[in-house]
């Protein structure tokens, strides 16, 4: 009989629970890089909204295709100027774009806190659905501004507010899901890699939107929409919410008393010890008759606050460059549109380097608090560094913005996955898992609120220098290491190993 081929061999040494955990993997992995992809095109468009022009109404001679100025019709619009789109052709155009930005962010961090409770009560894969579907749809809608000719400031504004709130549908829902297929083995390291998808949807969206900004930027949005509303199908047809949906064994979840996270951040005694009242814990699913956890209860676990308000100014940072990174460098190193969102890709790159080593680390040395405390501290400098270095040349802007994107990102990366799973799955709950998507939505929506902020602020602090504008992402890196400075320290006094047998999660 002959021997099975090598490429059969290895097919057949993973089991059936392991080919659905890697296909879940996958597919929520492409899920909500398409919800990072619709959101991108913003920040690249924005130097095609407003161009730089010269004294005395001349247009600057520059590399940028004068039809982007005409209509589909290949008229010149009386509202429409060659400094850009209307109304954005104005001087006040970075508080327009700012405006755009924090509308967006806004309605996403208030739609946040309740999307989580909502999406507690619902089925995940059509409340999931829903999202992409209604995404797609307001995505492609403010692209048609462009085709149609609309330069109304309040249309835009609208626009961003309803796809703001549709896509908090996003991130409780594939947390909550990916959450369910795995345990915390490995967790930093395996959703280190799964968060890369906030940084593949940005480089993607930054390319598709970049191919048409210059020629017909209302492409730029309406391809990203198409692409997110056909993968709510993908959603619909393929996603399996819970392992028991399926038969698929759960994967088991066993926690020692040496493990410094337990000591520390998810134990309830001050002196670090786990409470007796906690030594056996009874594992449900949250789908046999578990009550959703409530906001106020879900609040009561520690380190939810202190991790939320973390969030709040790291992704205060993460968001500035995210919608302002392309017109930064189109202004200060005189890149067109295209160039300057080609090259903001690289922040993305370097984001997910930090997302991968701030789940490596922090699996190794136990230690969640202190391995995004470290990267705090080491992003402020970069920042000034970036600051400082990005007008010298190409060269040392590719290897700041590597930099920069690793230890902006990975603290944002590591608490909004990892952390978020460790906290919405706290003993305390009792194995609920229907708290999860709660506990998530608490955190990334107090982390929007800085999201909201960000951009804002960029736009009213930019025209006084951008210099001011790192000064303040600075002081918010600072601020966002405050804030974790009891967990570190109750991190660090909790380093002795501590004698005891492990504590064995029972399946009933």
């Amino acid at each position: 009989m002959a021997s099975l081929p090598t490429g059969i061999r290895l097919i057949t040494s993973f089991t059936r629970d392991q080919w659905y955990r890697a296909f879940i993997f996958i597919l929520t992995f492409l899920l909500y890089a398409s919800f990072h992809l619709s959101r991108k095109p913003i920040s690249i468009v924005k130097g095609e909204l407003h161009k730089q022009c010269a004294s005395h109404g001349k247009v600057r001679l520059n590399t940028l295709n004068e039809n982007a100025f005409h209509d589909p019709a290949g008229k010149i619009s009386d509202n429409e100027t060659h400094c850009g789109w209307a109304p954005f052709d104005k001087k006040n155009y970075q508080q327009l774009l700012g405006a755009l930005d924090y509308s967006f962010l806004c309605a996403y961090a208030i739609g946040m806190y309740l999307s989580g409770i909502i999406g507690e009560r619902l089925p995940i894969r059509y409340y999931l659905t829903f999202g992409m579907f209604a995404s797609g749809a307001f995505t492609t809608l403010f692209g048609l501004g462009y085709f149609y000719n609309i330069h109304n400031f309040g249309f835009y504004v609208i626009t961003q507010i309803a796809n703001g709130l549709v896509q908090t549908t996003g991130w409780p829902s594939v947390v909550t899901c990916i959450g369910n297929w795995f345990g915390k083995g490995r967790r930093g390291l395996i959703m280190g890699i799964w968060n890369s998808h906030t940084s593949v949807g940005n480089i993607l969206g930054s390319l598709i939107a970049g191919y048409w900004v210059s020629t017909c930027w209302g492409l730029s949005f309406v391809v990203p929409g198409i692409i997110i509303a056909s993968m709510g199908t993908v959603c619909f047809l393929f996603l399996i919410e819970h392992p028991k949906d399926i038969k698929c064994s759960s994967t088991p979840l066993i926690i020692s008393k040496q493990d410094p996270e337990i000591q520390s951040l998810l134990s309830d005694g001050e002196n670090g010890t786990i409470p007796p009242k906690f030594v056996t814990v009874l594992r449900g699913d949250g789908r046999n008759g578990m009550a959703a956890i409530s906001f106020l209860g879900a609040l009561r676990i520690p380190g939810v606050i202190e991790f939320s308000l973390c969030l709040l100014f790291a992704k205060l940072v993460s968001y500035t460059f995210l919608f302002w990174l392309p017109l930064y460098i189109t202004n200060v190193d005189h890149f067109d549109a295209k160039k300057a969102g080609d090259l903001s890709t690289l922040f993305d790159v370097g984001g997910i380097i930090g997302g991968i080593l701030a789940g490596v680390v922090s699996d190794r040395l136990g230690k969640r608090a202190c391995t995004c405390g470290l990267m705090l501290l080491l992003a402020a400098p970069a920042l000034y560094m970036f600051s400082m270095v990005s007008k010298m040349g190409l060269e040392a802007t590719i290897v700041m913005l590597l930099i920069s994107g690793a230890l902006v990102n990975g603290p944002y990366a590591l608490i909004t996955t990892a952390v978020s799973a460790d906290l919405g799955t706290h003993k305390s709950l009792k194995g609920n898992s229907k708290a999860l998507s709660t506990v998530t939505a608490i955190i990334d929506g107090t982390g929007s609120i800085g999201a909201a902020l960000g951009p804002l602020l960029a736009g009213l602090i930019s025209p006084s220098g951008w210099n001011n504008v790192f000064y303040m992402l600075m002081v918010a890196d600072a601020t966002a290491l405050l804030f974790l400075l009891r967990l570190i320290q109750k991190e660090l006094c909790c380093t002795r190993s501590m004698p005891g047998e492990q504590l064995q999660f029972k399946e009933h």
